[in-house]
């Protein structure tokens, strides 16, 4: 099967990581083009390793270009995909009109729970209710990362008997438990095995709620407990002026380290005691399956399908309540000191993932959904 992908860009994100990872561990002989409408980014020098063609139509962000237009239009003439695969709301949009007027099927892709005025972009809640509106005649089928995602857009007025969900799928030997590298880790860190050590993976946006974390230790700063953090992800360093303020302010300077982007993320959850994650809104939170695959319990907020992926091996809390996800890590630092019962709950974390959230399974039903989309 030849198929030809459409995405924004293909920087350092949760779609963009998908889309690596399900072409990466495709074994079906399939053939795969990524076009990304505006940068080359993180991915795409790692998609050109794998013998991947890559794109880059060079769109300024958020806008069009006579140019760019008619370089998509000239790849879906010549290059005779069998299926074209979009991801994120301006792809579908721009990808799957493109895709429909060539006569190529094409299959949606939504990887968001949350538009909100004065969070989301005005320009993206438009696009994301103009392709409501054309759910009905423009894709085959519309791939949903999250059961959470299916509802909200179902709600906006997408079609829903074209939805199905495909979850995110997880490199299992990549994300495995490592002592070595755990064992490595908190020594560079200095962090002793004797002090709960806490660690959250995400760039620096609001619907992180970086601030809510924050609050939390404060709390737990308060009743007496000890712990160290570090937090990671693209805008977490010591040049964000805002986050550095609201760790001083909170007195948690001496506890907590800004560790900026990394590209040893499975060797950092093995390191890690809990993987917290503080939220307002997500959709499927990769950092969960990711540090449950090493065997890191996760404190996270009841958003997205944080719950489907936790179960009942970590602690689920409201968003946006820093009381709570203050009350649940204390509860976490007291599970901790019971050795033999934590050991369990590290396995049960893995053996999650395992059973729910291989990457085969996830290869797998894309290739059944693009077979389906070329039949109808």
């Amino acid at each position: 099967m030849r198929v030809l992908h459409i995405i924004t860009g293909l920087s350092d994100g949760g779609a963009e990581g998908v889309l690596f990872r399900l072409i990466k561990h495709d074994a079906s002989g399939s053939v795969h083009h990524v076009v990304a409408l505006a940068s080359d980014g993180k991915y795409g020098p790692q998609l050109r390793q794998l013998g991947v063609a890559v794109t880059i139509l060079g769109m300024p962000r958020g806008r069009l270009s006579i140019s760019g237009l008619m370089g998509l239009w000239r790849i879906l003439r010549t290059w005779r995909a069998d299926v074209v695969q979009t991801w994120m709301y301006h792809a579908d949009l721009i990808g799957g009109a493109a895709a429909r007027l060539a006569a190529v099927p094409v299959v949606w892709g939504i990887r968001n729970t949350t538009l909100e005025a004065g969070h989301s972009k005005r320009s993206t809640i438009w696009v994301a209710r103009l392709c409501a509106w054309l759910s009905r005649w423009v894709p085959a089928l519309i791939v949903c990362c999250a059961q959470a995602a299916q509802s909200v857009h179902a709600a906006l007025g997408y079609d829903v008997r074209r939805m199905v969900v495909i979850p995110n799928g997880y490199d299992l030997s990549s994300f495995a438990p490592d002592p070595l590298a755990r064992a490595r880790l908190r020594e560079d860190w200095a962090v002793s095995n004797d002090v709960p050590f806490f660690g959250m993976v995400a760039r620096f946006d609001p619907y992180k709620d970086h601030g809510n974390l924050i609050a939390a230790l404060a709390h737990l700063k308060a009743r007496g407990l000890d712990f160290k953090v570090v937090l990671i992800g693209t805008g977490i360093d010591e040049n964000n002026t805002l986050l550095v303020q609201q760790i001083a302010a909170a007195c948690l300077t001496e506890r907590v380290r800004l560790l900026g982007p990394r590209n040893d993320v499975p060797a950092i959850m093995n390191a890690l005691d809990i993987h917290v994650l503080s939220s307002a809104a997500e959709a499927f939170p990769n950092v969960l399956a990711e540090a449950m695959a090493c065997g890191t319990p996760c404190v996270a907020t009841d958003v997205g399908d944080s719950a489907r992926i936790v179960g009942d091996t970590g602690w689920l809390v409201p968003p946006r309540n820093s009381l709570a996800l203050a009350d649940a890590l204390a509860e976490a630092i007291t599970a901790l000191q019971d050795a033999p019962n934590w050991h369990q709950r590290m396995q049960c974390a893995r053996q999650r993932i395992v059973q729910e959230f291989d990457i085969r399974r996830m290869v797998e039903r894309y290739q059944q959904t693009w077979q389906v989309a070329c039949r109808q």
